[in-house]
């Protein structure tokens, strides 16, 4: 039996090409999530016979999630991620491969409620008409913190990029946290407290300590952004009366902490709920701000 020739997606519009760009940057996609990111316009059936050959050569591979084994999720091998290392899009990203199926479980849920809360934003954009792509939400961004209270790293669990583009032109950036319930309150509201130090944090200069008073200093994330993202929580996985008592939690720590309520001055805070976010979309009025009047409001008035 003769092997088959390697599958080597060469053009950005093949959709084999996209789906391998795809897991690479999410890393794990269920087939339907991948159905709704790459084509959510043409029959499911023709995402799979994408998948099969990929599978095929060895450059994905799936595990089933649950006890159902028709809920699969779908993530590169180590052969896989080494095609997509040098891909333009991919630039600046370091993707890491999954090393088993057992792995790739113990990820899916908080990965995959991540990718649901994306794709509200992704439908919402395309019913709308705005500029909001299926990589324009990168996972894991990390950035460097003051080297104080024992944690040099802030992680988000994404930042996006989105452009509205009615009634007229307006750029936004946001990074997005997700809660599954699976940490405490408290120390989910202490993340406001990471963000505040990024937002103030301007890295030393070589012999001497930087400082918001040095002058000469650039504040580090104006480095990466043009204005600092606005902060949303998405929580999911507990009943309502838990969310909202964790987001009531978050606009306690807005409030009370005198670094977060400066931070919050500058930049929009808000939190929603997960499954509302999916019902209503993300301009729908189901976001709580951290500060100010509870009153629901969508996420560009915050």
């Amino acid at each position: 039996m003769t092997t088959p020739a390697p599958l080597i997606p060469t053009t950005t519009d093949s959709r084999a090409h996209q789906a391998l760009a795809l897991l690479a940057q999410y890393r794990l996609l269920t087939t339907t999530q991948l159905h709704q990111l790459l084509a959510p316009h043409i029959p499911p059936r023709k995402i799979h016979r994408t998948l099969v050959p990929l599978r095929e050569q060895g450059l994905i591979t799936h595990t089933s999630l649950g006890t159902s084994s028709h809920l699969q999720a779908h993530f590169l091998t180590a052969e896989g991620l080494a095609m997509v290392a040098d891909w333009p899009e991919l630039r600046g990203r370091a993707a890491t491969a999954i090393p088993s199926a057992a792995a790739a479980r113990l990820r899916a849920a908080h990965t995959l409620a991540g990718v649901r809360a994306h794709l509200a934003f992704l439908a919402d954009a395309r019913a709308r008409g705005d500029e909001y792509e299926p990589l324009d939400w990168m996972p894991e961004v990390t950035h460097r913190l003051p080297d104080t209270a024992g944690e040099d790293r802030l992680i988000a669990d994404a930042v996006f990029h989105y452009t509205a583009t009615t009634p007229r032109r307006i750029q936004y950036r946001a990074f997005i946290e997700i809660d599954r319930a699976t940490m405490s309150s408290e120390r989910l509201a202490r993340k406001l407290i990471s963000y505040a130090r990024f937002h103030d944090y301007v890295p030393q200069r070589a012999g001497r300590r930087g400082t918001l008073a040095d002058q000469g200093a650039m504040l580090a994330w104006q480095r990466l952004y043009p204005r600092f993202p606005r902060i949303l929580f998405i929580l999911t996985g507990a009943s309502r009366n838990v969310m909202a008592t964790r987001i009531q939690d978050l606009r306690s720590m807005t409030a009370d902490h005198d670094r977060v309520a400066r931070l919050a001055t500058h930049v929009p805070l808000g939190a929603t709920i997960l499954e509302d976010l999916e019902a209503h979309g993300p301009h729908g009025p189901v976001w709580t701000p951290l500060t100010g009047s509870a009153e629901l409001r969508g996420w560009t008035e915050l």
